[in-house]
């Protein structure tokens, strides 16, 4: 199953990806798409050997572009790692059920529009939340509103500045963001 991921930002989640899938014999890295140019998952991706490609707005909200990008690949699946666009409808229906995305917070709490990255961590920490964490769920058009696949906590404590609460929500994506969607890939495959 050939993969593209979708970024951003600085890439740590999709490093994480390519270098996990690395040496795998179903599942492979075949693209990164980036909306901004400067993103520095690009560079990531790059070094590691996999091709990318910008999608700016314009771009992103049209077919005639996305799709022959994604068939050029053979993209079976999207995994959306820090991307923070709406996935415009026809890619949606193009790829049913065959798009993920990563929350850092435990939807269906702090997520929608204007809830991303540090955003999520202060408001996390401003409501004076014991536990945060990350959540894996399906891209519907509704932001951060898809069937949540899965959920990992990690206990706050109220000393955490915000940036200790990103920390933690980060070590939980790196350690279970590639297992999740290696499992979901294995499913889709059965």
């Amino acid at each position: 199953m050939n993969i593209a991921i979708f970024v951003s930002g600085g890439g740590t989640n999709c490093e994480n990806l390519i270098k996990y899938f690395s040496d795998s014999e179903s599942v492979h890295c075949a693209l990164v798409v980036s909306n901004k140019p400067d993103a520095y998952a690009l560079v990531r991706a790059e070094r590691l050997g996999v091709p990318t490609a910008v999608a700016p707005k314009a771009d992103l909200h049209n077919p005639d572009v996305m799709l022959p990008l994604l068939q050029k690949y053979d993209i079976g699946f999207i995994v959306l790692a820090g991307w923070l666009p709406l996935i415009p409808d026809f890619l949606i229906e193009a790829y049913p059920h065959k798009i993920i995305n990563i929350h850092p917070a435990l939807l269906p709490k702090y997520g929608g529009k204007g809830m991303w990255g540090h955003h999520v961590h202060e408001a996390v920490k401003a409501a004076g939340e014991t536990e945060t964490g990350m959540t894996v769920h399906w891209v519907t058009p509704v932001c951060d509103a898809g069937e949540i696949i899965a959920q990992f906590k990690v206990a706050l404590s109220p000393d955490d500045t915000v940036d200790d609460i990103a920390e933690k929500e980060h070590q939980l994506e790196m350690k279970h963001f590639p297992k999740v969607v290696e499992d979901i890939l294995k499913n889709a495959a059965d």
